[in-house]
């Protein structure tokens, strides 16, 4: 009896369930250990562009996981961090304050997601087409009312964590960060135990899977799949308020590049799950930590093939695990009360 309650036991099924990520993790260790020690400056200098680059990734891919869990497709991604962006940019501009900038940042995802949310479910329309709308409309816009040459000073800053930033290796990369950053890792942490371990993410899981079954036992399926694509609209605007914020420190047209499209591939790679999502992010962002120290390295090669690396990244990946993950059931099926 006892065996068989070891076999069955949930660490057990963990690890069966994830044998080849933990072994493709230990094996990345490895090597990122034997770099440190081989050339400390380029590793470190790498690492710690890989949690930069992954950081609006990984909230994109919250956003996007947000929505899907309850069976609502948002492509919208993409444009909810560029107008958050912008919107972010414009009041630190306007009022020197980054706090209200960032909360600007944040509601202004929020209000995209509720936007899409009643094309989606209120007025059941495509939710590709609705992802698509969000995309357009946030490109027109930002490049309508953006003023070149307006500038704002400052950004934020990294917060130094005593005694735990001195540890060798993972110390500057953990715990030298902005503040965005660190809550992007704290989030991913509290959504997958919201997600998987209290009754809101029970029913939004129910709601995503087998909606007409939620909806018999009380479960308000509307409500569910508005309040999960507003709070994913919150993540993304939180991304979009980190890329002028906190990395770059100013606005530019289609700024954006493509993150939010290659979020949802972290999404896709992360099996709808936030800490395999944070993991395709780390992925991602180590291509483009590689690529620019690339091309700040002098190799010889031109910088368009150097600038496809993400790209070419997230071909393979998305080819090599499309056909092996499963979406929700109802994902992206618009639900009509009987």
């Amino acid at each position: 009896m006892q065996n068989t309650m070891t076999q069955y036991s949930p660490w057990n099924r963990f690890l069966v369930r994830n044998k080849k990520t933990l072994i493709g993790g230990v094996i990345i260790l490895a090597v990122v250990i034997l770099l440190y020690i081989l050339i400390p400056t380029e590793t470190g200098a790498v690492l710690n562009a890989t949690v930069r680059f992954s950081t609006p990734l990984v909230l994109g891919a919250l956003c996007g996981l947000m929505g899907e869990r309850a069976a609502v497709i948002n492509i919208g991604i993409e444009g909810q961090m560029l107008m958050s962006a912008f919107i972010a940019f414009l009041f630190k501009a306007l009022t020197g304050n980054l706090t209200l900038s960032i909360l600007a940042g944040i509601l202004t995802g929020a209000l995209l997601g509720l936007f899409l949310g009643w094309m989606a479910v209120t007025l059941k329309i495509d939710q590709i087409i609705g992802g698509t709308v969000i995309n357009i409309l946030a490109v027109g816009l930002t490049g309508y009312f953006y003023t070149t040459g307006l500038t704002t000073e400052g950004k934020l800053r990294p917060i130094v964590i005593p005694i735990l930033s001195k540890i060798p290796l993972i110390g500057k990369v953990l715990f030298e960060n902005p503040p965005i950053t660190y809550l992007a890792i704290f989030l991913v942490f509290i959504i997958h135990y919201v997600l998987f371990y209290t009754r809101w993410g029970l029913r939004t899981r129910a709601v995503g899977e087998h909606p007409r079954a939620a909806d018999t036992v009380g479960i308000n399926v509307y409500k569910m799949r508005y309040v999960n694509v507003i709070l994913g609209g919150c993540l993304a605007g939180l991304a979009g308020a980190f890329l002028t914020l906190e990395a770059v420190g100013s606005f530019e047209r289609l700024m954006t590049n493509g993150r939010g499209f290659l979020a949802l591939a972290c999404m896709v790679f992360g099996r709808w799950t936030p800490i395999g999502s944070w993991g395709a992010a780390l992925l991602f962002g180590l291509t483009y930590a590689i690529q620019t120290q690339l091309q700040f390295g002098g190799i010889n090669i031109p910088h368009q093939f150097i600038g496809m690396l993400p790209y070419i990244v997230t071909i393979v990946v998305l080819a090599g695990v499309g056909g092996r993950v499963r979406s929700p059931a109802a994902d992206g099926i618009p639900y009509t009360k009987e």
